[in-house]
């Protein structure tokens, strides 16, 4: 899978939309590693289609993508219900174009990741389809093995489902950092109110351990509880946690520093100027993906 000069058009092809086919899988699944393995197997299945069949390459290729991540979609879901404690998205570090793409953000957000999370594998690929990549009934119908009307109908459940659920506006970047840094300044100098005048006082904490790092087990409700959690975990650690802005999955986030080890990556979600929305991610098998920066397209 090389783009070197006189590669043969099932090379050329794959490695022009391998972004976008990243994306797809990325957006279905929430993790990076299993995106990569539906992307491999891809490739596998792209090399033994005869081209001169294939009137839109693109299209084929996000089908086949689709069908693999909609089968490991099903495997992880058998998975997650394993998991100890919260399971969220794996974080990617990304490019500043992404975050400029307020379409591209907002749909890679860990908010709507979670939200997607809520669907069923085959309203998730429909949804992620149409509103995101914006692909045409007929298509989606052909990769998810249904009629396009019936994919109309799972589209309009989906998107009914996922409206009630994600944020009501989109947040600029500018005022996600904001908040973070009002957050990072009061963890730094443990003041508690000044994280109270951040959080929103119906604020969820989800923090993600795997089972190999400390972490809430579930959900932590409410500011006061969620204030006295996060400096609680920096008072076990005095002078030793750091935290750095960063941009994961689009928007602005929190690099987290223990020793001056990377510790884990904290999203959040923000609604009229306050964090509602925490998400920590400090299982160590998710942060492989925030030291060098991911490349994602809708097109």
């Amino acid at each position: 899978m090389t783009d070197a000069p006189g590669a043969d058009p099932a090379t050329e092809s794959f490695v022009a939309h391998r972004n976008l086919l990243f994306t797809v899988a990325y957006e279905m699944l929430g993790s990076a590693a299993d995106a990569e393995d539906v992307l491999q197997e891809t490739w596998m299945r792209w090399v033994q289609v005869d081209l001169t069949e294939v009137r839109e390459h693109r299209a084929y290729l996000v089908r086949i993508t689709t069908r693999q991540a909609l089968n490991r979609l099903r495997a992880l879901s058998r998975r997650k219900e394993a998991y100890v404690g919260p399971w969220l998205p794996e974080p990617l570090l990304t490019a500043p174009d992404v975050a400029q793409d307020a379409e591209l953000a907002e749909s890679v957000s860990m908010a709507l990741m979670l939200v997607l999370e809520t669907l069923s594998p085959t309203e998730r690929a429909v949804f992620v389809l149409r509103e995101v990549f914006d692909l045409g009934y007929d298509e989606i119908a052909a990769a998810v093995d249904k009629t396009p009307a019936a994919v109309r109908q799972i589209a309009h459940r989906a998107r009914r489902h996922v409206d009630a659920r994600r944020p009501r506006a989109v947040v600029s970047a500018s005022e996600t950092r904001a908040a973070l840094e009002s957050f990072q300044h009061a963890l730094a100098t443990g003041d508690i109110q000044g994280l109270l005048d951040v959080l929103a006082p119906e604020v969820v904490l989800l923090s993600d351990g795997g089972g190999i790092k400390q972490a809430a087990r579930r959900p932590v409700l409410g500011s006061d509880k969620v204030a006295r959690y996060i400096l609680g975990g920096a008072g076990k650690h005095p002078g030793a946690v750091a935290t750095g802005l960063t941009v994961v999955n689009g928007n602005p986030a929190l690099a987290m520093y223990l020793d001056g080890e990377m510790d884990g990556v904290m999203a959040v979600r923000l609604e009229d100027s306050r964090i509602t929305g925490l998400y920590y991610v400090r299982n160590p098998e998710k942060l492989t993906r925030v030291g060098s920066e991911t490349a994602l397209t809708l097109r």
